[in-house]
């Protein structure tokens, strides 16, 4: 494999990068590499019921909506070995909100 030292092709990836840091808006102020503007109130985002659960199951891991005594209460009854688990009711929630969120 051969390697070409082409410095024409380096001077004018140089110039373009110059140019991009060099950008100005209509304004005269500098706008490095053509950055958007701020849009302001003028910009509206419509967020799907599925990216309020993801942001639901986000704060419930980072540990916004975590109820502290339950969860200390149920940690006792797991390590006293009395914490039952009602499978057949597991399964049918599990069901039940499948079919929720596919529907």
């Amino acid at each position: 494999m051969k390697v070409n030292n082409n410095s024409s092709q380096l001077a004018g990836i140089e110039n373009a990068k110059s140019n991009a840091l060099n950008k100005t808006d209509k304004e005269g102020k500098s706008n490095p590499l053509g950055e958007a503007k701020d849009l302001g109130s003028s910009a509206k985002v419509n967020v799907s019921e599925k990216a309020h659960e993801f942001q639901k199951a986000k704060d419930i891991a980072s540990g916004t909506e975590v109820n502290d005594e339950k969860v200390e209460r149920l940690q006792k009854l797991i390590d006293a070995g009395q914490y039952k688990v009602d499978a057949k009711a597991v399964a049918d929630r599990l069901v039940d909100e499948h079919l929720k969120i596919n529907n």
